[in-house]
């Protein structure tokens, strides 16, 4: 059985900041971004599907059109890339 992933490089700070202060950092684990060094930031699918929660006017939001899926933190988007393992 896979596991699917989404990995984003969203810089140092952005990364600690989404794994332990965004709105979703205070789920339960399996539903919070992992900060996994080097500036990348990791969610698994239940991950994702909080972080989808998130409104617009929130840092840590998701938009997902022709382009791909991205993570907003204020004016910057970060592409999510999928891994499958």
């Amino acid at each position: 059985m896979s596991t699917m992933t989404w990995v984003a490089e969203v810089g140092a700070e952005n990364a600690r900041w989404l794994a332990t202060e965004s709105r979703t950092a205070r789920l339960a684990r399996e539903y919070r971004p992992v900060d996994i060094g080097e500036g990348r930031v990791e969610l698994s699918v239940r991950a994702l599907g909080a972080i989808r929660e998130l409104g617009e006017e929130e840092d840590g939001f998701i938009t997902e059109d022709g382009e791909g899926l991205r993570v907003w933190i204020g004016d910057d988007a970060f592409d999510l890339e999928l891994v499958e393992s």
